[in-house]
């Protein structure tokens, strides 16, 4: 008994020393080519896109509330979702088969229908948070869509992450933290203190419906479709945003006074919206929601530097700060894959079932031959037993040519 326990004990010493000198292989082979990689570069290249395109949506949305006072939500996302519903929809209805979108919304149009509803509530509650509550309120509140998506993904897709993947959240956090920072020093802590307890509770609101639309978005576009979301999405969001633009919203559209500088600064909206929509799938595909959201928190960065030339912003050297954190811990996150990746789960599902199948035909006694099947196994233990007959017949003539 006591030697046992030496032998295990020193088996969880040589694991150790195996794990560290593992470790310190990694750390001697460590090469940057093989973080920086090109999927890594295009993520991160495309992430910054789209935060430029949310950049776009806030000046234009700016421009319209402090020169023009325009402050119509409603009828900006009626906008987006009447692009999204000519662009996508109209591709659907050309389908045929089972991507037919009379086909889709038989299957799971109800699906479909509670996403729009989703999407329409989140893009509507953090506009109408700036109402009750200051912008610093909104920056740090609006971060809960990550804690929020990581969750979600957890248990919807089965994510699981790394270590790193955790550190590398705080330290994008860690940057938006130096962006208020920054923005108090600065003195923008604008906005309204109406009701900061119900603008902040709106600002959460939006943060968990976004990372809700996120998720089913990503499992939408990996599963089945980009077009079927974003048709589906523009169909119903369509419905449901007109209906509310006419319940809380027909009087300030109709004191709306009409010039092409208005028209104008709603269709850049209604253009940069419809792009963020139609590109977020793609970047989604290609790396995850999460990943999305992290490169989103540029965005703000991105507002206040155009602020600075466009509003007369005051500068901080705290901005580039945030900015330059931020980036590192979306590229730290992005580098390290996920358990749940494409390559891993086939390459291990693939060991997982030839290991799992070897272990079961040897039980069977085949020998670790992978190409036996069940059926073979009795045939070849009929091999076996004649060969073992043979063999006793070769010694008794033998033995007897002997004696």
């Amino acid at each position: 008994m006591a030697a046992k326990q030496t032998e295990d004990s020193s088996g969880d010493v040589s694991g150790d020393d195996r794990d560290r000198g593992g470790l310190m292989d990694r750390l001697r082979t460590f090469k940057a080519k093989d973080v920086f990689t090109w999927q890594l570069v295009k993520t991160l290249s495309m992430g910054q896109g789209l935060a430029l395109l949310i950049c776009g949506t806030a000046i234009t949305s700016q421009y319209l509330a402090t020169n023009f006072h325009v402050n119509t939500p409603m009828l900006q996302s009626v906008l987006n979702y009447l692009l999204l519903g000519a662009t996508y929809t109209t591709m659907l209805l050309c389908r045929t088969g089972d991507g037919n979108i009379l086909q889709i919304l038989k299957r799971r149009g109800w699906k479909y229908l509670l996403l729009g509803l989703v999407d329409v509530e989140a893009n509507y509650s953090v506009v109408k948070a700036y109402q009750y509550t200051t912008i610093t309120s909104v920056q740090l509140l609006d971060c809960f869509v990550i804690p929020v998506l990581m969750v979600l993904s957890w248990w919807v897709l089965k994510t699981r992450y790394r270590p790193v993947h955790y550190v590398s959240v705080c330290v994008c956090l860690l940057g938006v933290g130096a962006m208020v920072g920054a923005d108090l020093l600065a003195g923008r802590d604008q906005g309204s203190t109406a009701n900061i307890l119900l603008g902040d509770g709106l600002v959460l609101l939006s943060a968990t419906l976004y990372a809700v639309s996120n998720v089913c978005q990503e499992y939408t576009v990996k599963n089945l479709s980009r077009v079927e979301f974003l048709g589906m999405v523009g169909l119903f969001g369509t419905v449901i945003s007109t209906l509310q633009m006419v319940i809380l919203e027909r009087n300030d559209i109709a004191a709306i006074q009409w010039s092409w500088e208005v028209a104008l600064l709603f269709s850049a909206y209604a253009l940069c919206m419809f792009s963020l929509y139609s590109f977020m799938p793609v970047v989604i595909k290609l790396s995850s929601a999460t990943s999305v959201n992290l490169s989103l928190l540029t965005a703000d960065l991105f507002s206040l530097f155009c602020g600075i030339f466009l509003f007369q912003y005051n500068f901080s050297g705290l901005y580039l700060v945030s900015l330059v954190i931020i980036l590192i811990g979306f590229i730290t996150f992005n580098a390290v894959r996920t358990p749940d990746d494409p390559t891993d789960a086939d390459a291990s599902s693939s060991s997982s079932s030839s290991s799992s199948s070897s272990s079961a035909i040897c039980e069977d006694g085949c020998y670790d031959n992978p190409v036996a099947t069940q059926t073979d196994v009795p045939k070849q233990e009929v091999a076996v037993t004649v060969t073992d007959a043979e063999e006793d017949e070769e010694d008794v003539v033998g033995l007897g040519t002997k004696m």
